[in-house]
């Protein structure tokens, strides 16, 4: 029996915490990520190396293979990339970079769409009109196309300013394409929400439409967004290395995972495979754990499907 005032303990004897403790995929996954997670918080502590500083990278240290294959250095694992610098590093605070980018686009697009799709679907008329069209001018824009298109604005009025540009970059053009989901979930669960009884009753006793839809409306459709929130994350953490893999995230210097990747792929066919295989696995590690984990609380928040 768990103890009244411990949350966790609460959580874990609830129908979602007793879904997650019953399915093993879900748990692996959640291990998976959360491993991830903690790694890339604690990169400075984890990591045996600081890519970013440059006084200790040993140009003739590049391109070693990994540990295990023959001549390759002992204090290096997963070998080295063309600036020496240790693979296993580089993707341990790489993953932090895609992680930072991905869950401030996310809980950016997050709030613009919750917020918007409330609007739209509890006013409706001309609003609600005017937002829809919006969501679809945004949707016939992809990530990569608005992506450039900032690039060069910000290149061109910040020339000197590259890394902060280039997480700007990635952040506003993840945020300005992924917020339209979240718009039109929001939207259709309001407008069944806006006409159900306790809507209508807190309308008659005079409670203000903000307040209605803060303390009533908001929670009871936050349950399909916390799904799709999760699923976006792994959507823009992808993104975000698709970006930097075509040369408008962030610069070589720093060492996200899509920027290892495009480094990595120049010495593909030269024998140097690990630059490029081991951020990709890391990348794939990412992204399917937080799917997996989305797909599960998907099937735990839904009724029908338990």
């Amino acid at each position: 029996m768990s103890q009244p005032g411990n949350p966790i303990a609460r959580w874990l004897d609830s129908d979602v915490g007793y879904s997650l403790r019953n399915s093993p995929v879900a748990m692996t996954a959640a291990v998976v990520a959360f491993v991830c997670l903690f790694c890339a918080l604690f990169a400075g502590w984890v990591a045996p190396q600081d890519p970013f500083d440059l006084a200790t990278l040993e140009l003739a240290d590049a391109r070693q293979p990994p540990a295990w294959l023959e001549g390759g250095s002992p204090k290096y694992l997963l070998g080295t990339d063309d600036q020496g610098r240790d693979i296993l590093s580089a993707v341990i605070h790489g993953a932090r970079i895609s992680l930072v980018v991905g869950l401030t686009s996310v809980a950016l697009s997050l709030l613009i769409g919750v917020a918007l799709g409330l609007l739209a679907g509890f006013i409706g008329g001309w609003v609600d009109a005017l937002l829809m069209r919006l969501c679809d001018v945004m949707l016939s824009f992809p990530a990569i196309l608005v992506a450039l298109l900032i690039a060069g604005v910000g290149r061109a009025l910040f020339p000197n300013a590259q890394t902060p540009v280039a997480f700007g970059v990635l952040i506003v053009s993840i945020t300005l394409t992924g917020w339209v989901q979240y718009a039109r979930t929001v939207r259709g669960s309001t407008l069944v929400e806006r006409d159900k009884e306790y809507v209508q009753a807190a309308r008659l006793i005079g409670v203000s439409p903000l307040r209605i839809l803060r303390r009533h409306v908001l929670p009871n459709v936050l349950g399909p967004v916390l799904v799709l929130a999760t699923i976006q994350v792994a959507t823009a953490i992808l993104t975000e290395a698709t970006l930097s893999f075509l040369g408008v995230g962030v610069p070589p210097t720093s060492p996200s995972l899509g920027t290892l990747i495009r480094v990595g792929n120049d010495y593909l066919f030269s024998g140097e495979w690990w630059i490029t295989v081991f951020p990709g696995a890391m990348l794939i590690i990412i992204a399917l754990s937080i799917n997996l984990l989305g797909d599960w609380l998907r099937d735990a928040l839904n009724p029908r499907l338990r």
